[in-house]
């Protein structure tokens, strides 16, 4: 690997995005330095179409693992640079060409793009010579330009020819804007990890909620969720993590509640209470990770009867996806193993039976006149106790 001296980031989504580009480009930049902070030697440039990491001796394949887990890069490759000298490009080409091949028998073609008009020679004129040159000094190697097993790319630019062969895929999306604040209500499970992750990848910075409730809920349970906003972190940076106490709103519920209304109600207390948070913390929308008609309490009707509660946007991007779509995502990004912990949370205590699954707003509101609301909603808030799980910060626990 000692010959790449370069990474190629190109940006996918936002090059449509018009008067915003610029922004979201900054924020990309800055993200990339953030990711890349414990290689002080490397040097990050951006261009109109793309950036490019200059690696100053480093070994890439580490550098690629962490920039594969930024949003806002459509894809990546590692590249070697030279200069505008048409046989030393083609000498880099076969080099390259030769690294990737190994003993394998390949098709491939050339790609040559030449933003750098100044230089002298034409595009297509370009890939016929250099195609030409690589196909008469290898053996195993035959063209094939609708689909080969390698597509050989030159980009011509102005301080330098980039080579590259090995196209990865990045994690694509829009990179963070911190203004752009969403309240996660995050469970132990599954689901809600990937709508944290999904909700991420569309530039969005996210603050976790968490409801706990001791003596039914354990500190194993509490730490299984901060394990998985660890995980979190490693594409969101650093994330504010809100656990808020549950138990006495539960015992409330369970005590003055129709059975098969409770997880309703409970439910509508979670988003009253996140929606305080959101407020409080400046947050514009509130994330779950609801998927339609999965359970009793994600029906069409239990979402309207829920939702009445807040004037929030509750942002669902999940909605459409069935539990092996979802646990597909949860194990790509390492959230799997760790969901599927055996630890209870608030959401199995004092289960119903026969949970209602077509609520009525009008038979909530009239249940919830027996419950202190707004006095529960207070307590719970003033007791939230608010952590940072540090991204590159090992014991990754910060108490606010």
């Amino acid at each position: 690997m000692a010959m790449y001296d370069h990474i190629i980031l190109r940006y996918g989504e936002i090059s449509l995005k018009g008067k915003n580009r610029k922004g979201f480009i900054t924020s990309l930049k800055k993200r990339v330095k953030q990711v890349l902070s414990d290689y002080p030697a490397i040097e990050v440039h951006q261009s109109f179409d793309r950036m490019i990491v200059k690696l100053n001796g480093e070994d890439p394949e580490p550098i690629l693992k962490k920039l594969k887990t930024i949003f806002g890069i459509h894809s990546l490759s590692i590249a070697i640079k030279t200069e505008h000298d048409l046989n030393l490009i083609k000498e880099k080409a076969l080099q390259l060409v030769k690294d990737q091949m190994g003993n394998a028998s390949m098709t491939f073609k050339v790609t040559v793009r030449r933003p750098f008009k100044q230089f002298p020679h034409r595009s297509q004129d370009m890939n016929r010579d250099i195609g030409g040159y690589v196909l008469s000094h290898t053996e195993k190697l035959t063209v094939d330009v609708h689909n080969p097993d390698m597509e050989l790319k030159v980009e011509v630019k102005q301080d330098g020819t980039y080579l590259s062969c090995n196209n990865s895929e990045g994690a694509g999306g829009l990179p963070t804007v911190q203004e752009n604040k969403v309240m996660l209500m995050l469970s132990g499970g599954i689901d809600s990890p990937v709508a944290g992750y999904l909700t991420m990848k569309r530039g969005v910075k996210v603050e976790a909620v968490h409801f706990h409730s001791p003596p039914f809920t354990s500190e194993r349970s509490r730490q299984k969720v901060e394990d998985l906003v660890k995980v979190l972190s490693r594409y969101g940076g650093d994330i504010r993590l809100h656990v808020v106490p549950f138990t006495n709103t539960q015992k409330a519920i369970q005590k003055e509640m129709p059975d098969n209304y409770s997880m309703t109600i409970m439910r509508r207390m979670m988003m009253r209470i996140t929606e305080k948070l959101a407020e409080n913390n400046n947050a514009l929308a509130i994330a779950t990770g609801e998927s339609l008609g999965q359970v009793a309490s994600q029906t069409i009707q239990s979402m309207n009867t829920i939702n009445e509660v807040t004037n929030y946007p509750v942002l669902r991007p999940l909605i459409s996806m069935d539990k092996i779509e979802i646990m597909k995502i949860s194990r790509a990004i390492d959230l799997y193993d760790i969901s599927i912990r055996p630890y209870e949370d608030c959401c199995t205590v004092f289960l119903p039976e026969a949970p209602k699954t077509k609520p009525k707003r009008e038979h909530a509101n009239k249940f919830e006149q027996y419950l202190p609301v707004d006095e529960l909603v207070e307590e719970a808030v003033n007791g939230v106790e608010t952590i940072i799980i540090k991204e590159k910060d090992d014991s990754f626990s910060e108490l606010l």
